[in-house]
C-alpha cells in the first residue's frame, strides 16, 4: 500500500511540473510575437495628411496620393497646391498643413528659416524649363530669342515663383528681354494661357508641357539646363498628423514613388 500510494505522488508532481513547463514556454514563444511588416507593406497609418505641394506636381502627387491611400486603409491625403512662394507664406502665417513640397529651394528656405519646418528638407526630384506653344507651333517658336519676335505673345510666371526664376535665369542666359503679356502666380495658370489660346507661348516647367500633350507641344532650350529647379520636401513641425505626414514623404522617396515621378517626367536628383 505504501508503495503504491508513493508511485502515485510521485506521478501527479511529475504531471504538475510538466504543465508549469508548458506555460512557460507558451509565454516566451517568440512565433506568438506580431510579425514585423514586410516591405511594401501599409504603414497602418490613418487619418487625413494635407500635403502643400508646387502646382507642377499636381499630376504625380494625385496619383501617388492615391496609391498611398490604398496601401493605408483609413488614410485620407489632401492636397493644396499653388505656387510655392504663396505656400510658404500660408503655411508661416499658421495654416494647417502636415507636408510641404517646394519647387525650389528658395521658397522652402522661407519655411525652415522660420522654424516650421520639422528636419532637413529632402530634394526628391528636379525639373526644367521647355517653351510651351499650342499643338503644332504654328508661330514657328524654335529658341528664346523667337519669343521676342512681333506678334507672339507670351505668358511667363512671376519672378517669386519658382518657374520665374527659373525664366528669368534662362533668359538672362541667353541675353533675351522680353517683355510678357501676363505674369502668372503658379505654372499651371501660365500653361492655361496657351491652352485657352489667349498666348502663344510660354515658359512652363517639362513635365506640365507632358501632362497638357494633348494639347500643346513642348519646344526646347538650350539655356533650360542652366536654369534646372530642384524640388525639396519636408514633414512640417506643427503637423496635425505627423505619423501620417512622415509616411507621406517615406513614400514620395520610395521606389513606388519615384517611379511616379519619373513616369511624370521629373529628373532623378
Amino acid at each position: 500500500m505504501r508503495r503504491a500510494f508513493l508511485a502515485a505522488l510521485v506521478a501527479v508532481t511529475v504531471g504538475l511540473t510538466g504543465l508549469a513547463g508548458c506555460g512557460d514556454d507558451t509565454s516566451n514563444d517568440t512565433n506568438n510575437q506580431p510579425a514585423a511588416p514586410t516591405s511594401g507593406a501599409a504603414t497602418g497609418v490613418t487619418g487625413t495628411i494635407n500635403v502643400f505641394a508646387a502646382a507642377s506636381l499636381t499630376e504625380s502627387f494625385n496619383k501617388i496620393g492615391k496609391d498611398f491611400e490604398a496601401a493605408n486603409p483609413g488614410s485620407k491625403v489632401t492636397f493644396n497646391y499653388a505656387g510655392s512662394s504663396a505656400l510658404a507664406t500660408q503655411i508661416n502665417q499658421g495654416a494647417p498643413a502636415d507636408v510641404f513640397a517646394s519647387a525650389a529651394p528658395a521658397n522652402m528656405k522661407t519655411v525652415t528659416d522660420a522654424g516650421n519646418a520639422s528636419g532637413e528638407p529632402t530634394t526628391f526630384v528636379k525639373n526644367q524649363l521647355v517653351i510651351a506653344v499650342p499643338k503644332g507651333n504654328p508661330k514657328g517658336v524654335k529658341t528664346l530669342a523667337d519669343l521676342t519676335k512681333p506678334g507672339v505673345k507670351v505668358a511667363l510666371c512671376a519672378e517669386q515663383v519658382p518657374c520665374g526664376a527659373a525664366a528669368k535665369t534662362a533668359l538672362t542666359a541667353a541675353n533675351v528681354k522680353l517683355t510678357p503679356v501676363t505674369l502668372e502666380q503658379d505654372v499651371k495658370s501660365a500653361l492655361s494661357k496657351v491652352t485657352l489660346g489667349e498666348v502663344d507661348a510660354a515658359l512652363v516647367y517639362r513635365t506640365d508641357a507632358k501632362a497638357a500633350a494633348a494639347n500643346v507641344d513642348g519646344v526646347e532650350f538650350a539655356e533650360s539646363a542652366g536654369a534646372i529647379n530642384n524640388y525639396p520636401i519636408v514633414v512640417l513641425k506643427s503637423a496635425p498628423n505627423a505619423a501620417g505626414a512622415k509616411a507621406f514623404v517615406a513614400y514620395v522617396l520610395s521606389d513606388k514613388g519615384k517611379a511616379v515621378l519619373a513616369d511624370a517626367g521629373f529628373q532623378a536628383p
